[in-house]
């Protein structure tokens, strides 16, 4: 019997959608370069030239369009819009096969290669890749291919580590990397240099101002949108993330941190914040600070305290805020609770502000039965009159500060005890890594390895604990000096205060309490007690500081003004005069405490 062979072609025109009369293969190609330099877009240009010609010059070929992406990285395929409509217009039948130079040049990721390969296999449609000389509808197409696109993406993998590294030895050199511009800052691209954006300066510092003043991040976006502002790229949207990231920039006080985030890998180009995984690069004083380091620093204390609320002994979170100058540093001297804001007699002539114990307030008197409400102009004047004591005293108790600072640094052996237990951690962790080794030479069994290792962990936690106490410690010693600086030179810039500063108040003060004991041990609401950040506390009685009240002024005001109206006014005054009396006996009297505390120089040290 004769069997007659009929030749197969594999190319089956009539199955596919738009299949042509004439037989031919309808063949697109692909390009892609992953840069936009010049290099690249010259070869990217002869790409396109050389498959065009290419593709018209076969007999048996029609030419089915250039699918190019100019300037795309290999390793995603979401991003390669030509991509995307080459598969796409292969799915619909318009394509019989796709050409391009390298398997490089179509993924530099093995998934995605093996992927969009099989996928237009399945449609009988080849991609035939010249340098590799790889027909994907060949039997041993896709084996070839496995192999090749694996080293495509190793290499990726290799250039990737590369310009890491590289990147990391320019950071190491001091060079900056990876910025990409900043509010307040313009960039040189030929020095590599920034340098203050006056204008744009200003919004910076006003945001600073504005934080520090107590507003949270929502007002100032709100306040910026309203005063008309514009961002680094011309927007007048101010989110909230905005201001807060701009609040926690390290280069507005001139100081330069790389490194901040980092890649997982070279594929899926995924980007995290660099929380210590990776080496981060500090450079201090890079370039010219917009703010102060003192008001950058200031603000850092602020956001964390409202990033990380304390907790008070009932449990409670405590709430921090900077609305006002006495927000959050007021505490009551008999219940320790905190003195909120509050206004008596809103709306009337007798309106005053005062601050008053939250427990009293909320829980009523039998809570903090001792505490009474202290208006906040008197808080203010006893701060006046004790900062004035305190510059007229500021050297000598400076230096007495200092002296004893010194003997409890020379007493403290802090030192000693941190290096101490470094050496532990160090040790201890050398033993367990001598373990493991041990276990791994199989001198030791499993049970054994199991019951020592969990022993050196336990005593690892432990040291490491102990070593955190010792860093914490040797930290507050260390930050005494650093206090001492900043407050001298806040007592020689504001040498003369006349008014309450609310910026000199929080650069010295740190905590301010109402209420309390007397030299006597006899409980007075009306002290008040400020704690300085160097060290010291003065005492001062409200008492002293009270408004006078309204019906007095009106008199007393009526009383100036008639001296000046001749001598009819001056001999109808007499009463005015007679009842003024008691008020120059109280000036008299305060004259004279103020003299005795300057006499007694009532400061002295807290204990650290």
């Amino acid at each position: 019997m004769n069997v007659e062979v009929i030749k197969g072609n594999n190319r089956v025109y009539a199955r596919r959608k738009g299949g042509n009369a004439k037989g031919k293969l309808r063949v697109a190609a692909y390009c892609r370069v992953s840069t936009n330099d010049e290099d690249q877009l010259n070869s990217y240009r002869s790409q396109v030239t050389y498959y065009t010609e290419l593709i018209k010059k076969k007999d048996d070929w029609l030419f089915a369009g250039i699918y190019a992406d100019e300037g795309i990285t290999g390793t995603q395929v979401a991003k390669r819009e030509e991509f995307q409509r080459l598969i796409n217009d292969c799915m619909n039948g318009e394509v019989d096969m796709v050409i391009t130079k390298s398997i490089s040049r179509f993924a530099r990721n093995t998934l995605d290669t093996l992927k969009y390969v099989r996928m237009l296999k399945e449609r009988n449609i080849a991609v035939f890749f010249e340098e590799e000389n790889i027909n994907t509808l060949t039997m041993d197409g896709e084996l070839l291919l496995v192999v090749l696109s694996s080293v495509a993406q190793q290499e990726v993998e290799n250039i990737s580590a590369n310009v890491k590294k590289g990147l990391k030895m320019k950071m190491q050199r001091g060079e900056m990397v990876g910025f990409q511009g900043c509010l307040g800052y313009d960039y040189d691209p030929v020095s590599k240099t920034i340098s203050v954006n006056e204008e744009e300066a200003e919004i910076v510092r006003y945001i600073f101002r504005r934080y520090i003043e107590g507003a949270g991040g929502s007002v100032i976006s709100k306040e910026l949108r309203n005063l008309g502002y514009k961002t680094k790229r011309g927007g007048t949207a101010w989110p909230e993330s905005t201001v807060i990231g701009i609040i926690r920039n390290e280069k507005y006080k001139g100081d330069l941190l790389m490194g901040k985030t980092f890649t997982v890998d070279p594929i899926s180009k995924r980007r995290l914040a660099n929380f210590g995984e990776e080496d981060r690069y500090y450079l201090a004083d890079h370039h010219e600070p917009i703010v102060s380091e003192e008001v950058f620093e200031k603000a850092q204390e602020i956001l964390h305290r409202r990033s990380n609320p304390r907790k008070t002994d009932g449990g409670k979170r405590e709430i921090f805020t900077r609305k006002y100058a006495f927000s959050c540093l007021i505490k009551c001297g008999f219940c320790g609770g905190t003195l909120t804001r509050r206004c008596w007699h809103s709306g009337t002539t007798h309106s005053k502000v005062v601050w008053q114990c939250v427990e009293a307030t909320k829980g009523g008197k039998k809570f903090c039965p001792d505490s009474k409400g202290v208006e906040e102009a008197q808080i203010m004047k006893a701060f006046v009159e004790s900062y004035k004591l305190l510059c007229e005293n500021a050297d000598g108790v400076l230096e007495e500060f200092l002296a004893r600072v010194e003997k409890n640094l020379s007493e403290d052996n802090s030192v000693k005890q941190l290096e101490k237990a470094k050496r532990d951690v160090a040790a201890l962790e050398g033993k367990r890594a001598k373990l493991v080794d041990m276990r791994l030479d199989e001198v030791l069994s499993k049970e054994d390895f199991e019951l020592k290792y969990s022993e050196l962990s336990a005593k690892i936690e432990v040291a490491k604990g102990e070593l955190a106490q010792c860093e914490e410690a040797a930290k507050v010693y260390g930050n005494v000096r650093e206090r001492i600086a900043v407050f001298r030179k806040t007592l020689e810039e504001h040498a003369v205060l006349e008014e309450f500063d609310r910026y000199v108040f929080e650069s010295i003060v740190e905590k301010v309490i109402v209420g309390g004991y007397d030299e006597e041990g006899n409980k007075d609401p009306e002290l008040i007690t400020f704690i300085y950040k160097s060290g010291f506390k003065d005492s001062l009685t409200s008492h002293d500081f009270r408004s006078p009240r309204k019906s007095y002024a009106a008199r007393k005001e009526s009383y100036h003004s008639s001296e000046y109206e001749g001598e009819d006014a001056y001999q109808n005054g007499g009463d005015d005069t007679r009842r003024d009396a008691g008020s120059i006996g109280t000036e008299i009297k305060f004259c004279l405490r103020r003299a005795q505390r300057i006499c007694a120089r009532r400061f002295y040290v807290l204990g650290f």
